[in-house]
């Protein structure tokens, strides 16, 4: 079997671990932050946003940083540090005695986190470009399938036992990443003979430096889009439930909607990006987004939500894999590491965005208007996707590329 195909396996299920931990916490965190004495639907809303999206611009700036250590160290002391570190302040979490410690101690998550970017990192520098798209979308359906139950245990544990508890949970999960990534994950890294170059110099060496900064923007819109919504689900859930007795796990199912559709289309949209070409998979998945985001602002039920988010996470599983794979196809191995940084910089800066323009939008305009505004950004990416990248892939034949790096 080959080295990324071994990785593959030890990688799906070191992140499954890692999503079943973070994804916990998300439908639970306006439950948590109420709990800790903070009251109102807006107020809730807004320190919601911020709490979840606070971690994710702390990660894009240190994104590139541990980019730059990974391609200089090797991935794999990368996915320990983060794995260990990630463990510790989760679990810490629990003891937040106010929403400030909560705040603080999710912006030192977002400083040590990244190991499921250095797992993509990791296996796009050890896989061949044949099989590129398989690889990246099957180890995207492993973070999902995660995310898929984490809610519903996360809701259940809450409800049961109580929020802190969950947090305690999440940071056994990220150990058992840590353990399983210890023992298991190979990499016969081969440290560079010249001294780390600063991003000049690296910028002069990429061959398709627009065609980079157009992949990272088109990132950043994308994950504003989807994580304008996510914070604020359970809130939603709240406003079209009578009984609130079991508000927690009913928000988990609505979470986890969207990952089973994910974890179905998302190897079956991999290999069709490495058949038709990643970069036609990204534009039908950004306009069939566009479309499922819409009819939720106008459900009436949790389970009318449900099956809508069910449909959209099939078009999720085209969209992450499609633009990690199209990076990797025009970035010269030596820096694979750092460009992976900067890109995964902008899917951070999106989704701090994400969240606290939907905090700030739901709060005064209500939360239909944040899924009405965010089907229309998929419809903008769309667009300038068709614009800067599919017709840049398409008139050199994907391939052309790929050969020229």
């Amino acid at each position: 079997m080959p080295l990324w195909k071994r990785n593959l396996i030890v990688c799906w299920v070191g992140m499954f671990a890692t999503g079943i931990g973070m994804s916990q916490i998300a439908p639970i965190l306006p439950l948590y932050i109420t709990e800790l004495g903070v009251t109102g639907d807006g107020m809730i809303n807004q320190l919601s946003g911020i709490a979840f999206g606070v971690t994710f611009v702390v990660a894009a700036i240190f994104s590139p940083i541990w980019g730059s250590a990974a391609d200089k160290y090797g991935r794999k002391p990368m996915l320990l540090r983060a794995s260990l570190g990630m463990a510790v302040v989760v679990a810490l979490m629990g003891f937040a005695p106010n929403v400030t410690v909560l705040i603080l101690l999710r912006v030192l998550l977002g400083t040590i986190s990244g190991y499921i970017t250095a797992c993509n990192t990791l296996i796009a520098t050890q896989v061949d470009k044949g099989n590129a798209g398989f690889a990246l979308g099957t180890l995207a359906t492993s973070n999902v399938a995660g995310s898929l139950l984490g809610p519903i245990i996360g809701g259940f544990i809450g409800d049961t036992f109580g929020l802190p508890p969950v947090f305690f949970i999440t940071g056994s999960f990220m150990f058992i990443a840590f353990l399983l990534t210890l023992f298991f994950v190979k990499e016969n890294f081969v440290p560079p003979e010249k001294k780390n170059e600063k991003m000049k110099e690296v910028w002069k060496v990429i061959p398709e430096k627009r065609l980079t900064a157009v992949l990272c923007v088109t990132f950043f819109v994308i994950m504003l889009g989807l994580y304008s919504i996510e914070p604020i689900i359970t809130i939603y859930i709240k406003d079209m439930t009578v009984d609130l007795t079991h508000l927690a796990l009913i928000s988990g199912l609505a979470f986890s909607a969207s990952g089973v559709g994910n974890v179905i289309s998302a190897s079956w949209l991999g290999r069709i990006s490495d058949r038709r070409g990643a970069h036609k998979v990204l534009l039908v998945s950004l306009i069939t987004a566009g479309l499922f985001f819409i009819p939720q602002a106008f459900v009436h039920t949790p389970w009318e939500l449900m099956g809508w988010r069910f449909l959209l996470g099939i078009t999720l599983g085209g969209l992450t894999p499609a633009v990690i794979t199209l990076v990797r196809k025009i970035t010269p191995e030596a820096h694979v590491g750092r460009i992976f940084g900067f890109t995964m910089s902008a899917q951070y800066l999106g989704i701090f965005g994400g969240a606290v323009f939907g905090g700030q939008v739901s709060a005064a305009f209500g939360i239909p208007t944040v899924l009405l505004i965010t089907g229309a950004l998929m419809f903008i990416a769309a667009v300038w996707v068709y614009l800067f990248v599919f017709r840049r892939f398409h008139n050199k034949k994907e391939g052309l590329i790929a050969d020229a790096v």
